[in-house]
């Protein structure tokens, strides 16, 4: 990203070499001004240095991180985050399951996820789980923001943002094209091409991967997936010389997948015999998605100290996720999550499941799960910076109008099963005879932050107000045409304001405190009357650097007044998106990181070091019980369940001019199933495991490189979680190589 590559160039500069002070900075010197500076319209921090000089947590995983391991899985990139916690699913990251300090990390729904600014979730209103998320592969940079600071960024205050920066438009012609292969007969394809000058830009950009997977059915159909994702952007600047300077940029954005994925997982003892494996009875599942999105950016800087930016998006997502979903015997369904919670009770279901029977007729419910989306809005940002003596002073003032839906219409169509694993259709579904409802919201949003620096003081208090009309409209699965004759309807509305306060103190260049309290807050359901999540959020941190040593320690606490759940398929519930009460909940934890270098200053080998370290506790503060299979039966002191106490990542580079090799350590540790307190029962529990990936490059030339990729090096055999439907596991040892080509 030129961008931030000139920005990170010129702060080493300004280290060094003393610059001449502009007017405007007056007392302040040059290094200072660096994260006053508005960096980029879509990004938040925008480079290291500001997110290292915010007043609330934050962290700037930039464009050298992410290309060291050229990740495809967001899950991997994440983990070198502190206080973010990830169940895995797939194996691949397709769908992320992310929490931030403790929240429920369920399809990533109670997290604020953006992509260049926008928020990117498929309804984040109205459905907030994220079957689709952006491609980390196609990522310059990703930023993640915790703390008092993020109430400019919601709808979810509580945990935090994660903003991913896509491919910028360069300055000048340039492009890459990177193409790997390795295992499971996986590979990737990666080019883009864009160039600039002072009126107009362009950026083109095609990126496809996939796999054929790592599981195996009887059948031996593939159980992976491919993806494909092309974006384009133009720019052009505006009356160039006029003294108002505006410039537009137009983003196009399209990808789809199709993926022989499932949400059924295998039973303890056929995890233990063969992780890898997958029951007949799956062999139908598949997920195909498409998603596009355009955007429209209007850009005003009336003066150096002055901008208003503006954006008008539209987000389209369709997908069918056709997937195992009931087993019925002699008259008895079940779901497949209870089948394979008890496949000795239900030894007769089970047999159907993994196909060493005969089923009758109808025995198998396939579900069409087939839902579109769309969310659309426009948002405007107005920002303005000024000197007052020896205080700055920065203002931002935000608003947003917002409208997303879920519109679902479903299916099941019925199978009968040989016991030579071979499913026929033997009853077809009538689309809408399942689920046919959407679910809609109207969402109001404004901000205005306020921050001041005085001497060695930062201060930014902001207040977040949000206004949300949440409805649904089911229509029965009798009237799949829609008429009307069975309407049922229901609207719940909220409006809420969301203060947070954040400071920081500068003892000197290598030493801060900061801190800062906060109001959380997730929307509630469509349900008439249901109240919105809420908490109240404090941090305490300090940010060093001594004899080289650099990185950061923060505690946290978060106090939840009303924690929701949501009644989630991928959690083993019902699938309703119905949220529940469970009532006051305290998260408390620390976050360390640690950066070294062995290597002296200006040697010819660099032999960086980073060490993370979260402790996460969470505890219920009230009994209740639960139909969804993700919370169960709860009394006071319980934990909150797919939450890890302990996780650490340690990375280890050597890099040189014509090479680099890089280890990454993931210290994952065990986490219960459902809430619980003290030892853990073998049934609710993943047990911890360590994970080293590798990689390497080799610089042939200056626009030549050779890569390799290494996913679990040490061949680690370990659940990764126990839903939707059984045990899964994680990805097995991978080797990859392939070539880069910049120009």
């Amino acid at each position: 990203m030129k961008k931030v590559a000139v920005l990170i160039l010129l702060l080493i500069t300004l280290t060094i070499n003393a610059q001449e002070k502009k007017a405007v900075a007056k007392t302040l010197d040059s290094i200072q001004q660096l994260d006053e500076v508005i960096i980029s319209t879509t990004a938040i921090f925008g480079n290291k240095y500001v997110a290292k000089n915010r007043t609330g947590s934050a962290y700037y995983l930039s464009p050298k991180e992410l290309q060291k391991f050229s990740f495809t899985d967001v899950n991997r990139a994440l983990r070198t985050v502190p206080g973010v916690s990830i169940y895995e699913e797939d194996g691949f990251g397709l769908r992320p399951n992310i929490s931030l300090r403790g929240t429920s990390p369920e399809r990533s729904s109670k997290i604020t996820i953006m992509e260049d600014g926008i928020l990117i979730a498929p309804a984040p209103y109205s459905a907030s789980s994220a079957y689709y998320f952006p491609t980390i592969a196609r990522m310059e940079a990703v930023e993640v923001l915790k703390g008092s600071s993020q109430v400019q960024y919601g709808p979810f205050t509580t945990g935090g943002a994660i903003n991913m920066i896509s491919s910028q438009i360069p300055t000048e012609f340039g492009g890459k094209i990177r193409a790997s292969y390795g295992s499971f007969n996986s590979q990737q394809l990666h080019a883009k091409v864009g160039g600039g000058n002072n009126t107009f830009g362009y950026m083109v950009e095609y990126l496809n991967y996939g796999s054929d997977g790592f599981k195996t059915l009887p059948s031996g159909k593939d159980t992976g997936f491919d993806k494909n994702d092309v974006v384009a952007k133009f720019s052009v600047n505006l009356f160039p010389n006029a003294s108002v300077k505006q410039s537009l940029e137009f983003k196009f954005q399209y990808s789809d997948e199709v993926g022989n994925e499932t949400y059924l997982g295998l039973t303890e003892a056929d995890f233990n015999a063969n992780p890898f494996s997958r029951y007949a009875s799956s062999n139908e599942d598949k997920m195909t998605t498409d998603h596009t999105q355009y955007a429209i950016t209007h850009k005003a800087d009336f003066s150096n100290n002055v901008r208003l930016t503006t954006t008008a998006y539209r987000n389209n997502f369709s997908r069918n996720w056709y997937k195992l979903n009931d087993i019925t015997f002699n008259g008895d369904k079940q779901s497949i999550a209870n089948i394979l919670e008890a496949p000795n009770t239900l030894s007769d279901h089970f047999a159907i499941v993994n196909g060493s029977v005969n089923s009758g007729a109808d025995a198998i419910g396939v579900k069409a799960n087939n839902r579109a989306y769309y969310s659309q809005g426009i948002q405007s940002k107005f920002d303005y910076h000024w000197y007052n003596g020896d205080a700055f002073h920065d203002i931002e003032f935000g608003v947003r109008f917002h409208y997303d839906e879920e519109d679902r219409f479903q299916w099941v169509d019925q199978y009968s099963i040989s016991n030579t694993g071979d499913l026929a259709l033997t009853t077809a579904g009538i689309p809408g005879t399942d689920a046919n409802r959407i679910s809609s919201a109207n969402a109001f949003a404004s901000f205005i932050t306020y921050r001041l620096k005085y001497n060695n003081w930062t201060f930014t208090p902001g207040l977040r107000y949000e206004n949300i009309s949440l409805k649904r409209q089911d229509y029965g699965k009798s009237d799949v045409d829609r008429t009307g004759v069975n309407l049922s309807e229901r609207e719940n509305n909220v409006d809420v304001f969301i203060p947070g306060i954040g400071t920081n103190y500068k003892f000197s260049n290598d030493f801060s405190i900061f801190g800062g309290i906060h109001k959380g807050f997730s929307p509630p359901g469509n349900q008439d009357g249901q109240k919105p999540e809420e908490s109240i959020n404090y941090e305490l941190g300090t940010r060093f650097n001594f004899l080289g040593i650099s990185g950061e320690v923060v505690g946290f606490f978060n106090d939840y007044s009303n924690l929701l759940g949501s009644d989630l398929a991928a959690t083993g519930g019902t699938g309703s998106l119905d949220q529940f009460n469970a009532g006051e909940v305290n998260v408390n934890g620390l976050e360390l990181l640690v950066n070294y270098n062995f290597a002296k200053a200006n040697a010819a080998l660099s032999l960086p070091l980073s060490f993370g370290y979260t402790y996460t506790n969470t505890e219920f503060q009230n009994s209740f019980g639960s139909s969804n299979d993700l919370w169960g039966t709860v009394t006071v002191g319980d934990e909150l369940p797919y939450i890890p106490k302990h996780q650490f990542n340690v990375g280890f580079s050597l890099e040189h001019t014509k090479f680099e090799l890089n280890f990454n350590g993931r210290f994952n540790g065990e986490f219960r199933t459902l809430a619980g307190s003290g030892a853990i029962a073998d049934s609710e529990r993943v047990d911890s495991n360590f994970i080293v990936d590798v990689s390497g490059k080799y610089y042939v030339t200056k626009n030549l490189n050779l890569t390799a990729n290494i996913i679990n090096l040490l061949d680690e055999t370990y659940a990764v979680s126990r839903v939707p439907a059984g045990l899964r596991p994680g990805h097995p040892f991978g080797a990859y190589a392939g070539l880069e080509f910049r120009f």
